[in-house]
């Protein structure tokens, strides 16, 4: 009867967003990628994927962020077709996922502010998905505190910044801690709202939303070392779920170093390896046997891409529509790293991104 339910309204968007998981480049066709010599080869091998010829119309020569920027509105047109024809309770969870690239997109246009840079330039640089009907007003406002105050009664983060510092408080420290503090209370709303839609959705959310938790979390631990940010209040910036919470979450807040942060990552046993003494993502390993920052944020990657794909192998749910946004991402972000590799003439190092299939 769930089923039946379920694809009254979704089987059809279902099947469509799953027809676009077909579409992420294969093994091979990445293989082809690393082969090619020019950014003018690279662009004819994606013509014979499903990116076609979206690079057709681009004057030569091609620039790597010419390439993300089309290929990201490839996936902008996709997520937009799928939302325009969503109903409830589909569309507001496809809504939960405009709000990450949201509060991206508020937090660069403060920080833009607080330095005195043209908000109109800012706007241009704001992520597609993260843009919202009452964001140009934004830009009408000529100090952070306007900002701070639009921000507070014209965007659907209000609820998220309510709590955050005042505009009075801002710098860039704060800054970060306003995006972390926002973050934390928009990964708590939506595992809160992935567990009103019950199973499957519930489950296989809970399991991709826990580990983002814990991401923050460790990567938070770790950039705060050496810094002003006390104990205390890196604490507040934790999100109340995931794995790590509650246990982890308070050891994590006392660390102070590195070993600290690996030891206690270990006791979630698909942790251990994200500090192991690996180059399988090819920039070597710290000296104190810890795995380099760059590394550690190749596991992570590599950890949420099975963690996405996961997804698939259950019907009948609504975790597939963040998957594939998330999959597609990396993808994105593997085509950039390789057309930059190309584009410097870096070919040692251009098996280093993170395949998907």
């Amino acid at each position: 009867m769930e089923a039946l339910f379920f694809n009254t309204d979704t089987g059809y968007l279902e099947a469509i967003v799953r027809g676009y998981k077909a579409g992420i480049l294969a093994q091979n066709q990445y293989a082809n990628l690393t082969q090619c010599e020019t950014l003018e080869d690279f662009r004819t091998q994606l013509s014979a994927t499903d990116y076609s010829n979206f690079l057709a119309n681009e004057p030569l020569p091609i620039s790597t962020s010419t390439i993300a920027d089309k290929a990201t509105q490839i996936l902008v047109d996709q997520f937009n077709y799928l939302r325009t024809n969503a109903v409830e309770p589909l569309s507001k969870f496809l809504d939960y996922i405009t709000y990450a690239y949201m509060i991206d997109n508020v937090v660069l246009l403060i920080t833009g502010t607080l330095h005195e840079r043209d908000t109109h330039e800012l706007l241009e640089r704001c992520h597609p998905l993260g843009v919202f009907d009452t964001m140009p007003a934004l830009c009408v406002a000529t100090n952070v505190e306007e900002l701070f105050q639009s921000v507070l009664v014209e965007t659907p983060l209000a609820p998220y910044f309510r709590d955050c510092l005042s505009a009075s408080d801002l710098d860039d420290l704060n800054i970060e801690i306003i995006r972390n503090t926002v973050y934390k209370a928009y990964l708590e709303d939506f595992y809160e709202f992935c567990t009103s839609l019950g199973s499957p959705t519930s489950d296989v959310m809970h399991r991709i939303l826990s580990f983002e938790a814990d991401r923050r979390t460790i990567n938070i631990t770790i950039n705060s070392f050496n810094t002003e940010l006390g104990k205390e209040q890196r604490a507040k910036l934790f999100p109340a779920i995931g794995r790590l919470f509650p246990e982890g979450n308070n050891q994590l807040a006392k660390a102070d170093e590195l070993d600290q942060v690996r030891q206690i990552c270990e006791n979630i046993s698909e942790y251990r390896a994200f500090f192991s003494d690996t180059s399988s993502h090819g920039n070597g390993a710290a000296a104190d046997g810890l795995g380099a920052p760059s590394q550690l944020e190749d596991h992570f990657f590599s950890t949420e891409v099975h963690l996405n794909k996961l997804a698939f192998l259950q019907q009948f749910q609504y975790g597939v529509f963040y998957s594939y946004m998330k999959l597609k991402e990396q993808e994105i972000r593997n085509l950039t790293w390789i057309a930059e590799c190309i584009a410097q003439d870096a070919k040692d190092r251009i098996q280093d991104f993170i395949p998907i299939f």
